[in-house]
């Protein structure tokens, strides 16, 4: 079998979806002619340029709605795996920060939402964020067995919480999704070191997509999309501007550097895999 390609997709979005729909599809054009290929968008590709609360107004009912009729679409045309970011998914008075995951038939294959959310004091230009006061924290755990690899699901402040990482590996992650919208003054100090050690601890890839430059509601975002290998080694990255990185999914080393560094089978800590439904 031809090794399959991961993808991961940068971009910088403006306030609408049909904008962000079409910037996309120009996007996955660049896209290898590798298949099978697995393809990661940032965090709230459809509407982050327009603000938290503009994402509870544009929230679509669960299987339901432009975007996500549009993602199933583009998986299709390309026959490529595509996780759409995050998407705002209809959640009573708030909304679900929801990452999809569609097949290359268009069927959804998988849902994961964002279970940490980023309510904290940045030294930007945004200076507070309170992600909670408009989004609802997931409660799952979401693995998805793509056939060449399991792949695990998180996003963006999800990152700070290794304890997830290793559910995730748990579980059985080969490749870790990491769609995020990092701000430039946490990126710049934490995003390289973070996402590598991620990969470092679990032995898995890393596919890390990520928002850059300033979106229309003034937020700052980092770039510097990434694709770490389980060595910790970055295999494709893209500093800034938009655009397309991609790296082999290269089973022989994935399992060479496990056997030789079994550190998943010397933990003497266990961390659940079970999450409290209030969370």
């Amino acid at each position: 079998m031809t090794s399959p390609l991961l993808s991961a997709i940068q971009l910088s979005s403006f306030k609408t979806p049909t904008e962000n729909l079409a910037l996309l599809e120009r996007l996955l054009e660049q896209l290898p002619e590798q298949r099978p290929q697995l393809v990661v968008v940032p965090e709230a590709f459809s509407c982050f340029g327009a603000g938290d609360r503009a994402q509870l107004d544009m929230a679509e009912p669960v299987g339901n709605g432009p975007v996500q009729q549009r993602l199933s679409e583009l998986a299709k045309q390309h026959e490529i795996y595509l996780v759409g970011g995050t998407i705002p998914l209809q959640a009573g008075e708030r909304f679900a920060a929801a990452s999809l995951c569609y097949g290359p038939d268009g069927r959804c294959l998988a849902r994961y939402d964002k279970i940490h959310l980023f309510d904290v004091d940045v030294a930007d230009n945004t200076r507070q964020y309170r992600e909670s006061r408009w989004t609802r924290a997931g409660s799952s755990i979401v693995t998805i067995d793509l056939g060449f690899a399991v792949v695990g699901m998180a996003v963006c402040y999800d990152l700070r919480f290794p304890e997830l990482f290793k559910a995730l590996r748990a579980k059985g992650a080969d490749i870790i999704l990491l769609p995020s919208a990092f701000t430039e003054v946490t990126g710049a100090a934490h995003w390289h070191p973070l996402v590598r050690a991620r990969a470092i601890e679990q032995q898995v890839y890393m596919l890390a997509p990520n928002q850059y430059g300033e979106a229309a509601n003034g937020r700052r975002t980092y770039g510097h999309s990434m694709i770490v290998d389980p060595w910790g080694e970055v295999v494709a990255e893209q500093a800034d501007g938009e655009g397309v990185v991609s790296a082999y999914f290269d089973r022989e080393k994935l399992e060479n550097i496990r056997a030789q560094m079994p550190v998943a089978d010397q933990t003497r800590l266990a961390v659940s895999a079970n999450l409290n439904e209030d969370v």
